[in-house]
């Protein structure tokens, strides 16, 4: 893989991305929305905000009532993909485990 703040070719996100079960391309960003209860949802945004501070990359967050969406790219790169994205979506999926969030993106849509 390339140098982390290196914009990856089209075969390096695929096989970051089949890494990554439930993270999804959207152009030059990949996202995962899980569920989780509005307040559950805040703490878990500290923890990924604390997590970002230390390694100087961020997400783009959505909280919504019961959902929350999380949007990577690496701006400093042009708004492409980087190692940096993926190695923050994996610690996001660890930190989603650790709130109970439920991986809406694994699972069929409910309505």
């Amino acid at each position: 893989m390339s140098d982390e703040g290196t914009p990856l070719s089209a075969a390096e996100i695929d096989a970051a991305l089949a890494s990554l079960p439930g993270w999804r391309r959207d152009g030059h960003e990949i996202t995962r929305s899980h569920g989780i209860r509005y307040h559950g949802g805040v703490a878990m945004i500290v923890h990924v905000a604390g997590v970002e501070r230390l390694i100087s990359h961020h997400a783009d967050i959505d909280l919504r009532w019961g959902r929350i969406r999380f949007g990577i790219t690496t701006h400093d790169a042009g708004h492409r993909l980087t190692a940096a994205d993926f190695d923050l979506a994996r610690q996001i999926d660890e930190i989603a485990a650790a709130h109970r969030a439920e991986p809406l993106d694994d699972c069929p849509r409910k309505r």
